[in-house]
């Protein structure tokens, strides 16, 4: 299923090439007679220049995507891609055999480094045996633009790790931080700014005790907050009153439940905590970063129903201390199966025999299958 995005994209392609489609093959019509006489060629390209709109560059390939003509360019041409074997460029690996025309997915160019795209047609003689093709080089940032822009689809998404950081995941222990001494003080003072001087975006870094926050007023710019600036009240004079914004979707009362909530998530484990989190009143967005480098971004309606039990596997669908019977049957695999289920949840894979258990429970019962397997290593 393609993601909003995709499709976004997916209807900016489409509009480029309806617009650049014609054109091109117009242009191919009165190629094919030259093919053996690349100067021709190149007056011919040269000629019509001026009138491809948006094209960076014109090329005409052989049969085996060699370049047979100069690079011709506004007002000048470039002789260095003579003879240059364009086979395996990005834009040549499309379907020709049920296409003409093919404009490519988007690449970074080999000579300016920039994002480009390129439009291919097939070049056929009268007989319709494909002798060649032409290419059309854009640079995308003069290509126009869509008319719309992107909107992101709020749901929850989890995002695993460096694989590192988890795999040393229970050689780790949280460690109180100076955030942590004050934590209700932060929160009583980031409650403040967000309801009543215009900050619409907070962001806790509980390890290393310091907060960025963003303004309303001044949203291009962020603002670094030590934990110098967290434990003095009068930082909520350097910044103006502002009412809470009917742009936000977060009501000012759930503000001080999701503090709470990141409260009992920094302290919940000692060894599997929250190290970051953020909130966005406009958006109404949760983002976290837990001690084993997963993070999670969901709407803050669904962090608050979450609850307690979906981080540490106390819900409905799995019983915690049944966790036995799960290892109980990995085991039943074989030492073979159980090294490669270990080797893949260090990479990050998602795997079928956990997929119903929490994360944060799948890291211990991993943890406990190494600690099983120990034996095996001596």
């Amino acid at each position: 299923m393609r993601t909003i995005l995709q499709k976004t994209i997916a209807i900016q392609r489409d509009n480029l090439v309806n617009l650049l489609k014609k054109p091109i093959s117009e242009l191919v019509l009165s190629l094919a007679a030259d093919i053996n006489q690349p100067e021709r060629l190149e007056a011919h390209l040269i000629q019509v220049f001026p009138k491809f709109q948006y094209c960076k560059y014109l090329y005409v390939m052989n049969a085996d995507g060699i370049q047979i003509t100069q690079t011709i360019m506004l007002g000048s041409t470039d002789n260095s891609s003579l003879g240059r074997d364009r086979s395996q460029r990005p834009y040549m690996s499309g379907d020709f055999a049920h296409n003409e025309f093919i404009l490519s997915e988007a690449y970074i160019s080999k000579h300016n480094k920039r994002p480009s795209v390129t439009a291919i047609h097939l070049i056929k003689d009268i007989q319709g045996q494909h002798i060649g093709y032409l290419g059309v080089d854009y640079d995308l940032r003069e290509l126009p633009g869509t008319n719309h822009l992107y909107k992101e689809n709020y749901k929850w998404q989890q995002i695993k790790g460096d694989p590192a950081i988890r795999s040393a995941l229970f050689a780790q222990q949280r460690l109180q931080s100076d955030m942590d001494n004050n934590i209700d003080n932060v929160f009583a003072l980031m409650q403040e700014l967000i309801c009543e001087h215009g900050i619409f975006h907070g962001k806790f870094h509980f390890s290393s005790s310091r907060t960025t926050i963003w303004l309303f007023d001044d949203p291009y710019n962020y603002r670094l907050l030590s934990m110098n600036e967290l434990n003095d009240p009068d930082i909520c004079l350097a910044y103006p009153r502002h009412n809470y914004s009917p742009l936000a979707t977060v009501p000012e009362a759930d503000i001080s439940r999701i503090f709470n909530y990141f409260r009992e998530l920094r302290f919940a484990d000692e060894t599997i905590y929250l190290r970051a989190g953020s909130i966005n009143v406009v958006n109404g967005m949760i983002s976290l970063n837990f001690s084993c480098d997963g993070s999670h971004y969901l709407p803050y309606k669904e962090f608050l129903d979450k609850g307690m039990s979906f981080w540490f596997g106390t819900n409905n669908e799995v019983d915690p201390f049944q966790y036995d019977e799960v290892i109980e049957q990995i085991c039943n695999q074989g030492c073979d199966y159980i090294f490669r289920i270990i080797k893949l949840h260090r990479q990050g894979h998602t795997l079928t025999e956990l997929q119903h258990i929490p994360q944060i429970e799948q890291d211990k019962i991993i943890k406990e299958l190494e600690t099983i397997m120990q034996v095996y290593n001596h």
